[in-house]
């Protein structure tokens, strides 16, 4: 592992190896001290001729350290409540479509799960727009109503 800002003497260490073989570990050294050292440090410039001191935040973070600063994360997964309620009313909304008669149904899965517009069922099925939308409407209310008794 890297030690901050120490390139170990790699002639020393490996008498017989080759100049570049040498050239690659000292390269080899740096880059994995630039990821492990230079990334996550502050950075601190000090210009003489203002007396200013300017602070460059590190460029990475470790999750402890952020945690030290009081800063959390929002979780983005369901809670285990909100999956078996979504699971629960994924059932009880299957169970619903399967008492619609196949007309409604096959409306109903054009416009939801197929993703087809009002305008191009309205053309297919020789209506008006509004027609579908309106048929839509009584379908989805019947849908509530079956929902509400199961």
């Amino acid at each position: 592992m890297a030690k901050p800002y120490r390139i170990p003497d790699y002639r020393k260490l490996y008498p017989e190896a080759s100049e570049e073989v040498i050239a690659v570990l000292k390269t080899t050294e740096r880059k994995m001290q630039y990821q492990e050292y230079d990334l996550k440090a502050e950075q601190a410039i000090v210009d003489q001729d203002g007396q200013t001191v300017t602070f460059i935040p590190s460029r990475e973070d470790s999750y402890k350290r952020l945690l030290e600063q009081d800063v959390y994360f929002v979780e983005t997964t369901d809670s285990m409540e909100e999956t078996a309620i979504r699971n629960i009313q994924s059932q009880q909304l299957h169970k619903a479509l399967s008492l619609l008669t196949d007309d409604e149904r096959d409306l109903i899965e054009q416009l939801f799960f197929e993703e087809r517009t009002e305008r191009d069922l309205a053309v297919e099925y020789g209506l008006s727009q509004r027609g579908i939308n309106k048929r839509k409407q009584r379908i989805l209310k019947h849908l509530r109503e079956l929902l509400k008794k199961i």
